[in-house]
């Protein structure tokens, strides 16, 4: 019998592959038990087939000639009550990655196929197990990147925000029916906009809370980007290194060795922290080194915390200053000044620092402003990263929505919101229900875009393609 692309046996290793002890491989859909009991072996002499759903089964996997590859566990699982909807076995087997291709190729010689990237995850969509948006938090959950992340990836995973969504959709449908109930009775000047206008509203305020500290957001979701700029030899790359506690940058005493970003991810505490090394700031007639400089100044734009680092044993150029003086006026609130070389420091910078530059930055550059460390030594880098802790922890404590949105779902969300600010306007003029109307059902097409009840395959692929192969 021939199947459809999405009712096809698929088949993947769903644990990562690498050392450990065991491997989990999962095949799903139509033929999925019948496929599998052609090379399980159960010491009892039973069919996969024959048994019920939801046990487990120790047994064997064999080849074409009967011959062992694995002692495995098998769990059957029958539909609909599975996470695809489907037939489902999950063979758990030796993490050895001989065996473990030597089952997949049994499996896919018996007629089954290799899964693609989110394939299993997208049947459940297709099979109205969970949503989109809970599609989504699936991805997010196995890449949350700090542990408040993680306890609301969890939480919008049992339905949160699909809670939320719902209650929109409804109000949305009730304003529909009242417009369209409008237009049909307006002979009789017999029109429902009060209600409407109240039910508008109140979906705004439910928009407003799910779209609230978006920016924030996106820092409790991917970590917190740290950007360590300042003029060119003042210690950026070994202050970069200190931090990691290894040596990712290059460090050399020649100015401009670092011509261009570099980055590195760390773990600290419950946070994950994204450290960036950037080019330093100077007048160059290299256009490489330029290019660098340029970069750096974006990084700042996209740092949500600044190291502004200053080299305590040099002169500051007059140059230098103003550079300084137009980062601390754009970006004071997201900076940490850090006074570098304190090991090494002969001709103190504050002694060159002009009057005037004060008055530029609005910030008096005292050195108790800041942090004295020495890369080198280690001295004060502790307290350093104490003080950045304490500004992360500031940052994520701002987060009070209790929903993660991804750009796909906040651009929805914002089309939304446009179409009702668009209502609202006409309320302001003459109304006309038949536009209403359609602005509310463009509202609600996008709503169920949102959850995944009217989307393009195009559009689903592109979704499930950031997904792993085996979920």
């Amino acid at each position: 019998m021939l199947y459809s692309h999405d009712h096809q046996t698929i088949v993947a290793q769903c644990t990562p592959t690498g050392s450990g002890a065991i491997a989990l491989l999962r095949i799903s859909g139509t033929d999925a038990i019948e496929i599998v009991s052609q090379i399980a072996v159960l010491p009892s002499k039973q069919k996969l087939t024959d048994l019920p759903s939801h046990t487990i089964h120790f047994g064997s996997v064999v080849d074409q000639n009967n011959e062992l590859i694995d002692q495995v566990m098998f769990m059957v699982m029958h539909a609909p009550k599975t996470f695809t909807g489907q037939n489902t076995i999950e063979i758990t087997c030796h993490n050895n990655p001989f065996i473990i291709q030597s089952i997949i190729d049994q499996i896919i010689a018996h007629g089954a196929r290799p899964a693609q990237e989110g394939e299993f995850t997208k049947r459940a969509v297709l099979n109205n197990k969970i949503d989109l948006i809970q599609a989504e938090t699936i991805n997010d959950l196995i890449h949350a990147h700090t542990k408040v992340a993680l306890k609301k990836t969890l939480a919008q995973l049992t339905g949160t925000l699909s809670h939320a969504i719902t209650i929109i959709e409804k109000n949305l449908l009730q304003a529909i029916a009242l417009s369209e109930a409008s237009f049909e009775f307006i002979d009789d000047e017999i029109t429902f906009d009060d209600q409407i206008r109240t039910i508008i509203n109140a979906v705004l305020n439910d928009i407003a809370h799910i779209k609230k500290d978006f920016s924030q957001q996106q820092q409790i979701r991917d970590g917190v980007r740290i950007a360590i700029i300042g003029s060119v030899n003042a210690g950026k790359s070994s202050l970069f290194n200190a931090l990691l506690g290894k040596n990712r940058a290059i460090v050399t005493n020649i100015a401009g060795t670092t011509r261009d970003s570099i980055e590195a991810g760390i773990y600290h505490s419950n946070y994950y922290l994204t450290l960036v090394d950037t080019a330093g700031l100077r007048q160059t007639d290299d256009i490489i080194e330029q290019e660098g400089i340029i970069r750096s100044f974006e990084q700042a734009a996209l740092a949500d915390i600044i190291l502004l680092v200053f080299d305590s044993a040099a002169l500051l150029s007059d140059q230098e200053q103003t550079v300084y003086a137009d980062l601390i006026d754009k970006y004071e609130n997201k900076i940490i000044k850090v006074f570098n070389k304190s090991d090494i420091a002969v001709r103190p910078f504050f002694d060159s620092v002009r009057p005037e530059f004060i008055d530029m930055s609005g910030v008096a550059l005292a050195k108790t402003e800041g942090f004295s460390v020495s890369s080198k030594t280690g001295q004060n880098i502790p307290e350093l990263e104490n003080q950045i802790e304490e500004k992360v922890t500031q940052l994520f404590a701002n987060a009070s929505s209790p929903f993660l949105l991804n750009t796909r779902q906040f651009n929805l969300i914002q089309s939304i919101e446009k179409k009702l600010f668009a209502i609202q306007e006409q309320y302001s003029e003459q109304i006309s229900h038949e536009l209403i109307s359609s602005d509310l059902n463009d509202a609600l097409a996008c709503l169920s875009e949102l959850t995944g009840k009217d989307v393009s395959e195009k559009m689903m692929d592109a979704i499930f393609k950031e997904f792993c192969i085996g979920k």
